[in-house]
């Protein structure tokens, strides 16, 4: 008797959502208005999931940013006159950003 009483609603509440068929008219007022709802809720609950993923996704790729060490340096070449007379050609580099932007002075290699 007992399992009945715990077997019994469990069943009619397993059962109750099974329906693969339309038992009702969706251009009925009730259903047009549950499918609209339906549909809202959904567009707003994929904009905050997809608007969660845009802030990690930037948070990640600001923390990458933050991490690389990539350099760009652009040399060009300058001509002097040394001392004694000799033209030489001296190179210079500058360090500039991944859009070509100077940033200052390289640091010395090791």
């Amino acid at each position: 008797m007992n399992l009945a009483r715990v077997a019994l609603p469990f069943l009619v509440l397993l059962l109750a959502g099974c329906n693969t068929g339309r038992v009702t008219n969706p251009r009925a007022p009730g259903p047009a208005v549950g499918n609209a709802v339906g549909y809202v809720a959904g567009g707003v609950a994929a904009n905050v999931v997809g608007a969660g993923v845009g802030v990690v996704e930037g948070a990640g790729a600001a923390t990458e940013k933050t991490f690389n060490s990539d350099r760009r340096i652009v040399r060009t070449w300058t001509t002097e006159v040394t001392s004694d007379g000799r033209t030489i050609r001296v190179p210079v580099e500058i360090e500039v950003d991944e859009y070509g932007r100077p940033i200052g002075q390289p640091k010395p290699a090791r």
